[in-house]
């Protein structure tokens, strides 16, 4: 059995499509970890079969032209994977673009917050560059909610791009609570109802102070919870929230996983930037396969932390992130995978289903 049959058979108890489909997935999930990086010739080097590159990569382009893929089964999926489903989640949300020549790449996530981490659940691609709109921001997040419902949403944390009065309203009519940072030269009212830059609040503060204002103030038509503190490099980091404004700073800076993420998905693991497609569905197949890859992958990183911790270095971080720890891992194992197919099935059983990570350690083929 080849290791993209195993995967498949995995992958069938997950994702609703024909074996055909399934298969591809696996295929190419397999080959995306192995030449770390999404173009496609690249990956038609390590697809599966006796057919030559050009046919690998005709085929390759055929799934994403004309096979349907459906994200929500991928945003089912991702949860599947993720270690704190049964928990409320902290979701993030932003945007990463580029250029690929004269046409602009954007895609608006949502994720939810983890260790660090944001683990991709819904997404679509912008025509554009800059921010997003709040009509972007609702049809991404009415998406999530159409899969996932809002009741597990405990937060959702985002930066100063993502503000606005409707916006607001519409998170607030959901119950959708969240710790949002806004602009240190944003006028808000001062205690006696004079707006102000909202920065001139918290200018007794010392660094590494923080203040919540006293009771609600007006923000873009809402009343809402203000909490700021300085930055070492002389900004603000100010925040508003509906509820909780005692946990608003941890909350916030678990917005970060998601810039985390995207430094996985690009740089510093599948090099998304390295796409030659133009097509925005087309786009967001990838984005859907690259999930799936990310989650495998960080997730090995975790259980193999937990038996085999990363060395820590002299200024004290991890001389090695989870997500490449398992990405090498995985990539370790398939491109030796003659010595490695006994491993790489109880590799992938246990991403999947508890079981003892140290079966996987031992350097018996």
């Amino acid at each position: 059995m080849t290791e993209a049959m195993i995967l498949a058979d995995i992958l069938r108890k997950h994702l609703i499509m024909n074996a055909a489909g399934i298969f591809f997935i696996a295929c190419f999930i397999n080959a995306l970890i192995k030449v770390r990086t999404v173009n496609l010739k690249e990956i038609a080097v390590a697809f599966p079969g006796g057919a030559c590159n050009d046919s690998q990569y005709r085929k390759i382009q055929r799934f994403f032209k004309d096979s349907a893929l459906d994200l929500s089964m991928i945003a089912r999926l991702t949860v599947e994977l993720l270690p704190v489903k049964n928990e409320d989640w902290v979701l993030t949300i932003d945007r990463t673009d580029w250029k690929y020549g004269k046409f602009n790449i954007c895609i608006l996530t949502l994720g939810i917050a983890y260790k660090g981490i944001a683990f991709p659940l819904v997404w679509f691609c912008l025509d554009k560059r800059g921010n997003s709109n709040t009509k972007e921001r609702i049809k991404l997040t009415d998406r999530h909610i159409e899969i996932f419902g809002a009741d597990k949403i405990r937060c959702l944390t985002a930066d100063r791009e993502f503000i606005g009065t409707e916006w607001f309203r519409y998170l607030l009519n959901l119950h959708i609570s969240f710790c949002i940072r806004i602009k240190d030269n944003f006028l808000v009212a001062n205690s006696r109802g004079i707006p102000v830059p909202a920065k001139t609040l918290f200018r007794d503060l010392k660094i590494g102070e923080s203040k919540i204002l006293e009771g609600c103030r007006t923000v873009l038509g809402h009343q809402l919870y203000i909490i700021g503190m300085p930055l070492p490099d002389g900004e603000y980091l100010i925040l508003v929230t509906d509820k909780d404004p005692e946990t608003a700073i941890d909350d916030y800076k678990l917005r970060w996983g998601i810039e985390t993420l995207f430094g996985c998905l690009k740089t510093r693991g599948f090099n998304f930037e390295d796409t030659r497609m133009t097509s925005l569905p087309r786009i967001e197949k990838l984005v859907g396969l690259s999930a799936i890859a990310f989650c495998l992958c960080h997730n090995a990183g975790e259980q193999l932390n937990e038996l085999r911790p990363i060395s820590i270095k002299k200024h004290g971080r991890k001389a090695i992130s989870i997500f490449r720890y398992g990405l090498d891992e995985f990539r370790g194992i398939l491109l030796n995978i003659a010595n490695n197919i006994n491993k790489y099935k109880i590799f992938l059983r246990i991403l999947f289903q508890p079981l003892d990570i140290s079966f996987i350690l031992l350097n018996k083929p």
